[in-house]
């Protein structure tokens, strides 16, 4: 087995980065003559949609790493797991991860299985944006949502996203019979928090199971995914727990939160000393905690998000996971990705389009558009619209021209 973290990715400490070295250097072109027209081989980023998923190959790429504390830099906590198989599923959705997931450019007919940790804000803040925005983007297929009960009905996933399909009533509404209406569909899976190694997902030959989580109130949950002699382990926010050591072992790559040292939460964020403690190292888990888990649990690789990625805290990250652990590890920024086979895990950097656009459907033609459902303005609102009828003519004809349709402009032309 093999690790590859590259440079490009981050830091890298200890014993992973000389085998990332020697091996980069095993494969680097100057070992031979370099082509004045071709690529070098391998590359040290990843570029999205230029690269072939082996069959037996689970990629990894982390859509957010960051904290509620909104910031351009970081998203809230998401991680898209690609299988060889075909299957693509998101752990947790937090806020802003939809757009580094639109960056990926994949047809959103594939993202719509999401699986929530819990519900807070930096978990599944951008549910509702995935939700739109994946429509507009082609998604034909309902979005399914995994996640845990909680201690009482209101607490509950379902109940979360009851209210979200609540709050999007006027949008959905003004979207009916433009857009495939199982496009605008969300299935909630809600299952008991409390299930221990529980399977929530069976399918495909791909396992997803829940375990109980200690973080903030009842109902959260942490996660395993294992698919073809692979295993993925995704914490969500939790601090240690007797469930998580016992269900979490054998992980080719488990990710674990980790929250900032200390001083970063009173001079940085300015937390008052008492709460900075209190969610250091009782709500969360600090880097020496998080350091002892991995040492305990032994992955193949280890990854630890949910920390601001700046140059002087990742450096004090790295020590104080270290004071505790020595394997390999990875401290996780946005759009970074892991490939993962039985014999090697690969750590790169993501460079991607800023401005990427729409990705193509996953299927074409789509489904066919009742148009004879949908809604409009009333009749007092359209008398407010002024006669530019000439200008919707041309572009009708212009658009007819170019794509030989014969569609004629509704509302005689106005």
């Amino acid at each position: 087995m093999r690790i590859k973290p590259t440079f490009a990715a981050g830091v890298v400490v200890g014993l992973a980065a000389a085998i990332g070295v020697a091996s980069m250097l095993a494969n680097s072109p100057q070992q031979g003559e370099v082509s004045p027209v071709k690529a070098f081989s391998p590359r040290g980023t990843y570029y999205p949609n230029t690269e072939d998923l082996a069959s037996n190959e689970m990629r990894i790429i982390s859509c957010g790493t960051g904290m509620p504390n909104q910031r351009p830099a970081q998203a809230a906590s998401c991680f898209l797991v690609e299988l060889g198989n075909g299957d693509k599923f998101i752990f947790d959705i937090g806020t802003a991860s939809a757009d580094n997931l639109a960056a990926l450019v994949i047809p959103q007919d594939y993202l719509n299985k999401i699986f929530l940790s819990h519900l807070h804000g930096d978990h599944f803040g951008d549910l509702g944006a995935l939700y739109i925005g994946g429509l507009i983007n082609g998604r034909t297929v309902p979005l399914h949502v995994y996640g845990p009960s909680g201690d009482r009905p209101e607490r509950g996933t379902a109940h979360a996203v009851e209210g979200l399909k609540q709050m999007y009533t006027w949008d959905v509404a003004g979207r009916k019979g433009r857009f495939p209406p199982s496009g605008q569909e969300i299935i909630v899976h809600e299952f008991d928090f409390r299930g221990e190694n529980h399977v929530v997902y069976e399918e495909n030959g791909v396992t997803i199971r829940s375990w109980p989580a200690i973080h903030s109130l009842d109902g959260s949950v942490s996660y395993s995914l294992e698919w073809n002699g692979l295993k993925f382990v995704f914490s969500g926010d939790t601090y240690p727990n007797r469930w998580f050591r016992e269900y979490a072992q054998n992980a080719d790559v488990l990710i674990h939160e980790a929250m900032m040292p200390l001083p970063y939460m009173i001079e940085k964020m300015n937390f008052p000393v008492e709460r900075a403690l209190f969610v250091n190292t009782i709500i969360h888990t600090p880097p020496p905690m998080v350091g002892r888990v991995f040492s305990e649990m032994q992955p193949r690789m280890a990854i630890a998000f949910h920390f601001f990625t700046d140059f002087d805290v990742i450096q004090d990250m790295a020590v104080g996971v270290r004071s505790t652990y020595d394997g390999p590890l990875s401290l996780a920024s946005d759009m970074q990705v892991w490939n993962v086979t039985k014999d090697e895990i690969t750590w790169r950097s993501i460079v991607f389009d800023d401005y990427a656009w729409s990705p193509p459907p996953a299927k074409w033609p789509p489904p066919p558009v009742d148009n004879s459902i949908a809604e409009s303005e009333s009749d007092w609102i359209l008398s407010g619209r002024l006669d530019y009828s000439d200008i919707v003519r041309q572009l009708y004809e212009r658009a007819n021209e170019q794509y030989g349709t014969s569609l004629q402009p509704p509302l005689g032309g106005n």
